[in-house]
C-alpha cells in the first residue's frame, strides 16, 4: 500500500515537472508570433452608427487598440488563446470620412511576439440627398436621339441606376469625383412617341437608399425616305472577301455586355471627318432591292475619296475587320456600353484591337468597301446597341 502510494505521488512529481518544464521551455523559447483576428471592421469598408467589433488570438498576452492614433484600450489582458475581446468604434463621435485602425497583440512569452494588424475604413452618418439637375419641361427627346439625364448627390455613392422603358440603365460620375452623376438612355427609331416614366435608384456605401422620379416625352420625327439601288456583282464580291454581317452583330453584343464601366471619354464628340455633305441622314427609311425596306440607323457623310478618317472620342479599338454590308470596319468602345461605328473604310490606319485611341487619331481613309454605291463614311453610334444619332453627341448642349 505504503509502495503504491510512493509510486502514485513520484508519477505526480515527475508529471508536474515535465509540465512545468513544458512550460518553461514553450516561455523561454517560444517564437513563434500571435495570430491575430478582427471581426466587424473590414478593410475600405464604410460604417455608420456604433460598430460593434471583436479582437481575438490563438495566445494568450496583452491587445491594444488604436483610432487614428488615439488609444482606445492598452494592454488588455486575454489569459487565454481564442478569448475574444470586444470594443466598439463610435463612428456618431468621429468626422465622416476616412480612419484608420491599429491592434497589436504581445503576448506572455519571454520573447514578447508582437503581431500588428490595420484596418483603413470610412464613415458615412450623412442621411443621402440627390435632385434632378434639369427641371421637369426638359426631358423631351425625339425618337432615334439619347436622353442625357443628370442629378446631383450630395456624397459619393456605391451604386445608382435607371429604369426607363422596361431597362435598367448604368448612372456614372460625369467626371472623377464629381457630385453630378449622369445616365445616357437611347431611344429607338421605333419608340412609339408618348410620355413614360423613370425612375432612378441610387444607394450610397452604408445601404441607404432614395429613389428620384420624373417623366420624359419621346417626340415623333420625320424621318425621311430613300432609295438606294447596289450592283449584284458588287455584293457577291464582297460576300467573297469579307466576314457576313450576322457575325458583327453577335460580336457587338458580346462587347456590349464586356464594356467597361468606365467612362473613357470626356466633353463633347467630334465629327469623324470634315463633312462636305450628309448623303443619308439618320433614320432614313431605304428601300433597296436587295434588303427591302429598312430604317437606315447611322449618318452617312462625304469628303475627298480617301480622305482620312478619325475617331470621334477616346476610347477602345474593340473590332478592326471587314465584313460583307459594312465593308472596312472600325468599332471604338468609350465604356459604359457607349460605341462608334465607322464602316466603308478603304484601309484602315497603324490601330490595334485592344489598344486605346485617343480623340482625332486616324482610324483609316474614305472608301466604299462593302455594301456603298459611293465614296462616303457610315458613321453609327450604339448606346446599349441601340442605335442612335451620333450629330447629337457632337452638340454643345447635349
Amino acid at each position: 500500500m505504503v509502495f503504491r502510494v510512493r509510486t502514485l505521488v513520484v508519477g505526480a512529481g515527475l508529471l508536474l515537472s515535465g509540465l512545468v518544464g513544458m512550460y518553461m521551455y514553450g516561455y523561454l523559447f517560444d517564437k513563434k508570433v500571435p495570430i491575430l483576428a478582427i471581426a466587424g471592421v473590414d478593410q475600405e469598408a464604410y460604417y455608420c452608427g456604433d460598430v460593434q467589433c471583436f479582437v481575438t488570438s490563438n495566445k494568450s498576452g496583452d491587445i491594444s487598440i488604436w483610432l487614428d492614433g488615439a488609444p482606445l484600450a492598452v494592454n488588455f489582458p486575454i489569459r487565454s488563446g481564442n478569448q475574444e475581446h470586444p470594443f466598439i468604434i463610435p463612428t456618431k463621435t468621429i468626422a465622416n470620412g476616412k480612419h484608420d485602425l491599429k491592434i497589436e497583440m504581445v503576448d506572455n512569452t519571454f520573447n514578447k511576439n508582437k503581431k500588428t494588424e490595420e484596418r483603413t475604413f470610412y464613415v458615412d452618418n450623412i442621411p443621402l440627398q440627390a435632385a434632378f439637375v434639369k427641371t421637369d419641361n426638359d426631358y423631351k427627346v425625339l425618337q432615334g436621339r439619347t436622353l442625357h439625364l443628370q442629378f446631383q448627390v450630395n456624397k459619393e455613392i456605391e451604386d445608382a441606376k435607371v429604369q426607363a422603358l422596361s431597362q435598367w440603365y448604368h448612372c456614372f460620375p460625369e467626371s472623377k469625383n464629381s457630385p453630378i452623376y449622369e445616365c445616357y438612355i437611347p431611344i429607338s427609331c421605333e419608340e412609339v412617341p408618348s410620355e413614360y416614366l423613370l425612375t432612378v435608384e441610387l444607394r450610397d456605401h452604408v445601404s441607404n437608399e432614395l429613389h428620384l422620379e420624373n417623366k420624359f416625352q419621346v417626340v415623333l420625327f420625320p424621318f425621311k425616305k430613300q432609295l438606294l439601288q447596289v450592283s449584284k456583282d458588287k455584293l457577291d464580291e464582297e460576300k467573297r472577301l469579307a466576314d457576313d454581317m450576322s457575325n458583327l452583330e453577335e460580336l457587338l453584343a458580346n462587347l456590349v455586355a464586356n464594356s467597361p464601366n468606365e467612362k473613357l471619354w470626356r466633353g463633347n464628340f467630334c465629327t469623324p471627318i470634315d463633312i462636305s455633305r450628309i448623303s443619308c441622314d439618320f433614320g432614313t427609311v431605304r428601300t433597296t432591292q436587295e434588303k427591302g425596306r429598312y430604317v437606315h440607323k447611322a449618318v452617312d457623310v462625304i469628303n475627298m475619296p480617301k480622305s482620312v478618317v478619325w475617331s470621334t472620342q477616346d476610347g477602345v479599338v474593340v473590332v478592326k475587320q471587314r465584313f460583307a454590308n459594312s465593308g472596312n470596319t472600325v468599332i471604338v468602345d468609350h465604356g459604359w456600353g457607349v460605341f462608334s461605328l465607322f464602316f466603308h473604310l478603304d484601309n484602315f490606319a497603324d490601330i490595334n484591337v485592344g489598344k486605346k485611341i485617343a480623340k482625332g487619331n486616324p482610324i483609316g481613309t474614305l472608301g466604299k468597301t462593302g455594301y456603298a454605291t459611293g465614296y462616303h463614311l457610315h458613321w453609327e453610334m450604339r448606346v446599349n446597341n441601340i442605335p442612335v444619332d451620333p450629330l447629337q453627341w457632337t452638340k454643345s448642349n447635349f
